[in-house]
């Protein structure tokens, strides 16, 4: 292991003990701290942003065979969730040591981290899901190990380390995934369910980005925001019944070319019935991408309207090296703007998952946690109360 200044033996870090409520999150400042094996560098972390999915791992809420089990992803064959284990994907910081093979000269550098758990060196596909923060320890703690070529160099001045977080590839790459899983282009109309979160945000400007738009569902008191950030316009979810005729003419009767669905539920039915009007009409076939259930886990659609109207449906979980780094590259040209919301001392962190559940009208983007030892620099001025 090579750096400067040799970082200290334990280290402050939040450790999820088990399946719970927050109860199960338990502030440690005796944890050891990692050190780089080769290929790795050792990050000093300063930021990192939470996402629902550090929630719903904790709780167990990723049934995929019985819709009561209570676990956690298992895509490549065994649980990879073991207990304690440190939480928190999209991780911002500095490089303060560095393993065998990596180059010294990286000391120093400010960066994001790529959030995934690859299971092999494939650009263009990643089939076994899985991440930083749940197969192994993540950014909610005060240092972090993790691959050199995953640890991407943002110098940006003008990002904040807590903003940097807020773009973190959690959000990001899910978006940008579900956008090139549906092959969404330039001029399409594209339907944006939980637009005021961190995923549904990203999805706002990466449409914008490729030249699309992007109708976002939300509400009404939010859509302020939402038009600054890129929204053609913003849809109230509001009354059931009348939605799809709302949708239809807020876009002036044209059907919606593709669905970025994060909500799930009684709703997706109604968001398929935006895209299936005026078919003779249409370029291409209706895409529905769904990358959450906020709305809840089970859907009742009829498959003669998925097989008639041939609907294509894509299940998108995390993306691919490829589609990180080109969001990398669009942070770097500032082509994408970070939406923070606030941040929170690690020590806190009880208090930010009580605050992201409950969440009011004024939340828009993405919470940040900080090490406490870094709070000063990067997390008070982005503090709720700050002024």
């Amino acid at each position: 292991m090579t750096d400067v200044a040799t970082p200290p033996t334990t280290m402050a870090a939040m450790l999820l003990t088990g399946h719970g409520g927050i109860e199960k999150l338990e502030y440690r400042q005796d944890v050891a701290t990692p050190r780089p094996q080769a290929g790795q560098v050792l990050v000093q972390v300063t930021a990192t942003a939470k996402n629902n999915t550090d929630r719903k791992a904790r709780e167990g809420l990723y049934p995929t065979k019985d819709k009561g089990d209570v676990t956690s992803f298992a895509m490549g064959g065994e649980p990879t969730l073991t207990f304690p284990r440190i939480q928190g994907a999209d991780v911002a910081g500095r490089i303060v040591a560095v393993g065998e093979g990596v180059d010294a000269a990286r000391i120093g550098e400010r960066g994001l981290l790529d959030f995934n758990l690859y299971a092999d060196d494939r650009r263009d596909i990643n089939l076994t899901p899985d991440y930083y923060g749940h197969g192994a320890d993540g950014g909610f703690a005060e240092y972090i190990a993790v691959p050199a070529d995953q640890f991407h160099h943002v110098p940006n001045p003008e990002l904040h380390d807590a903003e940097l977080a807020a773009m973190g590839m959690c959000s990001y790459q899910t978006a940008y995934h579900m956008m090139t899983s549906a092959s969404i282009a330039a001029g399409e109309r594209v339907l944006v369910t939980g637009a005021s979160g961190g995923v549904g945000t990203a999805l706002i400007q990466l449409c914008r980005v490729v030249g699309a738009i992007p109708y976002a569902v939300s509400q009404p008191d939010k859509a302020d925001a939402l038009l600054a950030l890129g929204a053609e316009a913003v849809i109230d979810r509001g009354d059931l019944p009348t939605f799809v005729d709302r949708v239809l003419a807020t876009t002036n009767g044209q059907p919606i070319d593709a669905v970025m669905d994060l909500v799930g539920g009684d709703m997706t039915n109604l968001f398929i019935d935006t895209m299936i009007v005026d078919m003779q009409h249409r370029k291409r076939y209706p895409r529905l991408s769904i990358a959450g259930a906020s709305g809840g886990n089970l859907s009742e659609i009829m498959w003669t309207k998925i097989y008639l109207y041939q609907v294509q449906i894509f299940g998108v979980s995390h993306g691919t090296r490829e589609e990180a780094e080109q969001l990398i590259a669009w942070i770097r040209s500032g082509d994408l703007k970070p939406v923070l919301h606030a941040a929170f001392k690690l020590s806190e962190l009880h208090e930010a998952e009580r605050y992201f559940v409950n969440r009011d009208s004024n939340y828009l983007g993405k919470i940040v946690i900080v090490p406490d030892s870094q709070w000063q620099n990067h997390g008070a001025p982005f503090a709720l109360n700050a002024p």
